[in-house]
């Protein structure tokens, strides 16, 4: 039998949402937000050829440039300011995650609270102006040895690494401020919107090339119908769960004994997400940005990226695979689901599983089921994100429509969506605890009737 939250929650009505103030500002502070960044997108780093650039950018739309512009919102097609896109940030919170698992002083400020929370959040920030600075100098040097800039020398490099860096730490402040006032994940979104925003181009190109012949009509169909499969597959996924039942005994309270309840565990197939694909393709990124640029020249290690790390690549597919997994496990266990914390929440609210000493063995049981879950939800984000990337590589179809991008875009929808599904919700809560005290006090304030004499 469902429980008054989730009727409530089944009977949600999306008209609340007029009646929903603080939601209401929340959703147009996110999109003034996010249209400013879309912007942003459009204004040039001084000193750039533009069209020595747009024939560059047609030659490498394909391989590593695609992949560019997909986390970049076609901004480094255009070399505009947000050219680096959100991925400074990305990388450095990767760097300073996994360091907060090892490095003995980290997982001190990690057990801190909420102090050691922002000590962190502090590192992270210098992480991704040093990572910034090392990228926007690589983008700058190879941008003036490629012949794309204007008046080649000290000042066009220092310009242009200042105008990157400014403009990565500005995106940082825009997730962050998405995060925190606005509606769902900051940097999810900031990659969602650029994705989305570049998707009509990508199917007017895939069009063009069934018009022209390059593509023939079921080849056309069968993309269409793969995307369509496989969003249809992202959110069977996205929505599968395991659920751990778990009992809570009977229990006295002053005089009155209460009945002893059970529940389930809620536990997601994929409990990271799109994190895991986020930050595979993050660290790809750190060095294809330069290779892209630099063209491989004589250069053997960007000949190396270019030959063998491009789109389609056998190694590119591997390592991106292996990222996937790692990161799966890795975000899972030390950030969105801490078997150790669940296991003392358990403990703590004298709830129990089933055949399951609480405590140790029970956290020793989550882990067991959490590993083997993760085999499932793991195998899941690598299938989607390199199964579309043969038909890419093969075809030529447009990057767009790869499984990585399909993945995002499904995911931050429906995190989104379940955030203002739960601002609803709230507001709806609410409404009735107002409509019970106005209740309350016009019953203690109704006057008595005169007593008879």
């Amino acid at each position: 039998m469902a429980s008054a939250a989730e009727q409530m929650a089944a009977n949600l009505s999306w008209g609340a949402l007029g009646k929903a103030t603080d939601l209401r500002a929340r959703i147009f502070f996110t999109i003034g937000l996010l249209i400013i960044y879309r912007l942003g997108t459009y204004i040039p780093v001084p000193g750039i050829d533009g069209d020595a650039l747009r024939q560059f950018m047609e030659r490498a739309g394909q391989g590593l440039g695609g992949m560019l512009n997909l986390f970049t919102g076609g901004a480094i097609s255009r070399m505009g300011i947000f050219a680096l896109g959100i991925m400074p940030y990305i990388s450095a919170s990767i760097i300073v995650q996994l360091l907060g698992s090892m490095y003995a002083p980290w997982q001190a400020l990690k057990k801190e609270g909420e102090a050691g929370r922002k000590k962190l959040n502090q590192y992270t920030r210098y992480g991704t102006v040093a990572l910034a600075i090392f990228q926007a100098y690589g983008v700058a040097v190879s941008l003036q040895g490629g012949g794309l800039a204007h008046s080649p020398g000290p000042f066009f490099i220092a310009s242009s690494v200042i105008t990157l860096v400014g403009g990565t730490l500005f995106l940082m402040w825009i997730g962050e401020q998405i995060t925190a006032r606005g509606i769902g994940n900051g940097v999810s979104l900031i990659i969602f919107v650029g994705i989305v925003a570049e998707i009509p181009a990508a199917i007017a190109q895939f069009f063009a090339q069934g018009r022209s012949g390059a593509l023939s009509t079921p080849v056309i169909l069968g993309v269409i119908v793969m995307v369509v499969a496989v969003i249809c597959f992202v959110v069977f996924m996205e929505r599968a769960l395991r659920k751990i039942h778990i009992q809570y005994p009977r229990r006295q309270v002053g005089m009155k004994v209460y009945d002893g309840g059970s529940s389930h565990l809620p536990i997601k197939v994929n409990p990271a997400g799109v994190i895991p694909a986020i930050f595979a393709s993050s660290i790809l990124l750190l060095p294809t940005t330069i290779g892209t640029f630099s063209g491989g020249g004589s250069n053997p290690v960007f000949s190396f990226i270019a030959a063998y790390m491009s789109n389609g690549q056998p190694l590119h597919m591997l390592f991106l695979a292996l990222m996937i997994v790692f990161f799966s496990y890795f975000y899972t266990l030390n950030v969105s689901f801490k078997v150790d914390e669940v296991a003392e929440n358990l403990k703590n609210q004298n709830g129990f599983i089933p055949g399951i000493r609480p405590g140790k063995k029970s956290e020793e049981y989550l882990q067991y089921v959490v590993v083997r879950i993760l085999v499932l939800g793991s195998a899941y984000l690598v299938a989607v994100s390199l199964l579309p990337e043969f038909l890419i590589a093969r075809v030529g179809l447009p990057f767009y429509f790869g499984g990585t991008s399909v993945l995002i875009v499904v995911s931050v929808t429906m995190d989104t969506i379940q955030q203002i599904q739960s601002h609803l919700l709230a507001h709806q809560y609410e409404g009735l605890i107002e409509k019970s005290q106005l209740r309350s006090k016009k019953r203690t304030t109704t006057p008595k009737a005169p007593a008879r004499r």
